[in-house]
């Protein structure tokens, strides 16, 4: 498929609660809320659909006081999957459809990088996830297990995602003696998974109904359960890296920092 072709569809899903940064999804952001700002970018990325999946009549008020569509979804689903999996359904996606799940709290996130991963989904039939991953330079972040890592074949299919150090250089970690090096060795490389999926609606709809793997309750890291279960995972290396996520007020602080060092200015049609 040529990517003049491309048909996907976003879904955002938008919670409003959250442990650290309560309603962080309507705090402000150079004068907008958090989530105008996602779905801005979605729309920018030239989806065929964008629409906000979301139990929460506070922010559906919002929402659509900036102009999105908004579904409304049961308050009792445990992940976003599950959360975009009733929107394929109610909305009547057909099976072979795309659709990205986009977080509702990276304003940063880059329209391209959207694109890219719908793209990565549309170009290999045989997969029924795609995403994306970027490269690690930091010694640190290897083995920081919120960086979650993940190791890939030679078609760029995911072989495991995992919080260690994978894969793990025996020579020079073993001589380190588990420490974090000052340099990491040169002859290998290791990629850090960016949270972004694509999905084909059909492995959307029984996403939720796949029993968790063993290595997804160990590891806390919802997509080994495709993996588990046989669906196949593209990643692709971020053609552009996201920035990190809101999560805290200190998140919030360099957002805004960096939106107002960049004038960043989002409108819909780049794509189009």
């Amino acid at each position: 498929m040529s990517e003049a072709k491309l048909r996907f569809r976003v879904a955002i899903p938008a919670r409003y609660a959250s442990t650290r940064l309560p309603g962080k999804l309507l705090r402000l952001l150079a004068g907008r809320p958090l989530i105008e700002h996602v779905y801005r970018r979605a729309l920018v990325s030239g989806a065929l659909e964008v629409v906000i999946a979301t139990d929460d009549a506070r922010i559906r008020e919002v929402a659509e006081g900036f102009g999105a569509t908004v579904c409304m979804t049961s308050p009792e689903h445990p992940s976003g999957t599950d959360r975009l999996a009733e929107v394929a359904t109610r909305f009547g996606w057909p099976d072979d459809a795309i659709v990205v799940n986009v977080q509702g709290d990276e304003p940063g996130m880059p329209p391209a990088l959207i694109r890219q991963v719908a793209l990565g989904l549309a170009m290999h039939p045989d997969a029924g996830i795609a995403t994306a991953c970027t490269r690690i330079h930091a010694p640190a972040e290897i083995f920081d297990p919120n960086a979650v890592k993940v190791v890939r074949d030679a078609q760029d299919y995911a072989l495991y995602f995992s919080r260690a150090p994978i894969p793990w250089h025996r020579e020079a970690f073993q001589s380190g003696g588990g420490a974090v090096l000052a340099e990491p060795p040169t002859d290998t490389a290791w990629f850090r998974h960016i949270g972004l999926y694509a999905y084909r609606v059909a492995v959307l709809r029984r996403y939720p109904h796949l029993t968790p793997a063993p290595a997804e309750q160990v590891e806390s890291l919802e997509q080994l359960r495709a993996l588990w279960h046989g669906i196949r995972i593209h990643v692709a290396e971020a053609a552009e890296a996201p920035p990190p996520g809101v999560d805290t007020e200190a998140d919030l602080a360099r957002a805004a920092a960096e939106w107002e060092r960049s004038g960043q200015q989002i409108e819909p049609g780049q794509f189009r």
